[in-house]
């Protein structure tokens, strides 16, 4: 009984080791193959779509760039595999992709699943307005109270979730964002309760039309998503997102975060390491 349970014990043991030396070494591959495998979607301005020749753009794509270049010192040595969103866990899980970039909500039950990378945004709702509209902003749509109409992608918590910051707005549901859209630019709504991050891609893109709101809510994190058993791995990612964030290629992705949100990240401060306040 004892040499088959020390015999297991082994065996055990043998697996574990063996899984943690092909985990670590996922960026080996990386390296033999000559590109990194990431994983993101096609349609989602300003977080991963085709410009008008057809290459991917947009901020989840820089971050693929970003790990290209601190892998191979060359940010065009990626390769994005175009996958829906129900694919992202599971394309990493059987080794499709090296890692998931694709505007990944960090929650406790994925966690469960995948290793998630340091937070490169976070996401939360905000509000499109029409430049020259009748209200200016947050402010003036909260004083409005119930005169002010705001547009809303069709959802069961949609009404609970406009009225957390404006408890007392007219809501409109619609089956389609470009619906929600279509209702702020013919004035039917005052409006639009959107991602933050698609207000400030509207604004960047036509700053003579639309202006945000200047009021966020609801927050969550977005995160990139690699394999468990990979701690080598997610570390370096998390070194290449960090140093690219603040250290020696902030410029890079500052260029990255102007262009798709714009405006410009805080700077990293030169002296103590604020991450470590």
């Amino acid at each position: 009984m004892r040499t088959a349970l020390a015999v297991a014990i082994a065996l055990a043991g043998l697996a574990a080791t063996t899984h943690a030396a092909n985990a670590q070494n996922r960026l080996q591959t990386i390296l033999d193959r000559g590109k990194i495998l990431v994983g993101t979607g096609s349609t989602n301005p300003p977080w991963h779509f085709k410009d008008e020749a057809g290459n991917m753009v947009g901020y989840d794509v820089d971050m693929g760039h970003i790990l290209a270049k601190a892998i191979f010192d060359d940010p065009t040595k990626v390769e994005y595999v175009t996958q829906s969103s129900d694919s992202r866990i599971p394309n990493v899980l059987t080794d499709k992709v090296d890692i998931t970039c694709q505007f990944m909500t960090v929650t406790a039950a994925r966690a469960q699943q995948v290793n998630f990378t340091i937070p490169y945004y976070r996401e939360g709702v905000g509000l499109l307005l029409m430049k020259g509209g009748k209200y200016k902003g947050y402010d003036d749509l909260k004083a409005a109270g119930s005169a002010a109409t705001v547009s809303v992608l069709q959802n069961v918590y949609a009404e609970d979730m406009v009225h957390q910051a404006l408890p007392e707005a007219k809501v409109d549901q619609y089956e389609s964002v470009d619906l929600m859209y279509q209702a702020l630019n013919s004035g039917r709504a005052d409006a639009a309760a959107t991602d933050m991050s698609s207000a400030k891609w509207f604004v960047a893109q036509t700053p003579d039309k639309y202006v945000e709101g200047g009021y966020g809510w609801n927050p969550q994190t977005y995160s990139c998503a690699v394999k468990k058993g990979d701690p080598d791995f997610l570390h370096f990612v998390d070194i290449a997102f960090r140093e690219a964030m603040t250290g020696v290629d902030f410029p890079t992705y500052a260029a990255s975060f102007k262009k798709w949100f714009g405006e410009d990240p805080p700077a990293p401060k030169v002296g103590f390491p604020g991450e470590m306040r």
